[in-house]
């Protein structure tokens, strides 16, 4: 068991990682201002739940496997990249189009909550530097010789904190939701983040670590 210390050092270098502006920021934040708080909250979710998955990965070994494998690092980066760059096409498309008031009347809010949900999955599952961020968090926080209950201790303290940072950001950006929803707007913001989602992969793609 973590000692109360350790909990909020913990939390605190995870709620830092959760803060800095990265490929998880921008999904719940476009999600949230284009599609409402509970889409929002729903890709806030499937960040946490990634988070939670490569905290088990650290744990079995995989993540290290990963990390030491340079073809597989930059397999998963490139395949995250890719989807990044995916997304913000289809915003960049949206944009184009404008036909937001068609789109929406079709596609069920269900649907668009379940996408949400697995865009930030997706989008934490495919980013290999959460890999090394655990692989170099962990062993901080764990004995010298961990137990699985050790490490999925902190995965379940990261996840909480990651689901409770992307939950109020998603909040506070749907609450925004009836500005965000006009139509001059809305293309400017899609226009705006699909370009930073594009830039964005492009760079990860590029990065050579």
């Amino acid at each position: 068991m973590m000692s109360t210390a350790q909990v909020f050092a913990l939390g605190g270098v995870m709620l830092l990682g959760a803060m800095s502006p990265g490929p998880d920021f921008l999904i719940v934040i476009r999600n949230a201002a284009v599609s409402g708080r509970r889409a929002g909250m729903a890709s806030a979710a499937g960040v946490a739940l990634g988070v939670f998955a490569w905290s088990l990965v650290t744990a079995i070994g995989i993540a290290s496997v990963l990390a030491a494998s340079a073809v597989a690092y930059t397999a998963v980066k490139l395949v995250g990249a890719t989807y990044l760059a995916f997304l913000g096409i289809r915003a960049l498309l949206a944009a184009r189009r404008g036909d937001y008031e068609l789109s929406e009347a079709v596609g069920p809010k269900r649907r668009g909550i379940r996408a949400a949900f697995c865009q930030g999955l997706l989008n934490n599952l495919l980013n290999p530097k959460v890999a090394v961020f655990f692989i170099a968090l962990v062993p901080q926080f764990v004995p010298a010789a961990p137990s699985l209950l050790d490490t999925i201790e902190v995965g379940i303290l990261a996840t909480l904190v990651s689901l409770i940072w992307f939950t109020l950001v998603a909040n506070g950006i749907g609450a925004l939701r009836h500005v965000f929803t006009r139509t001059r707007v809305r293309r400017t913001l899609d226009a705006a983040m699909g370009s930073v989602m594009v830039g964005l992969g492009i760079r990860i793609a590029v990065q050579t670590n």
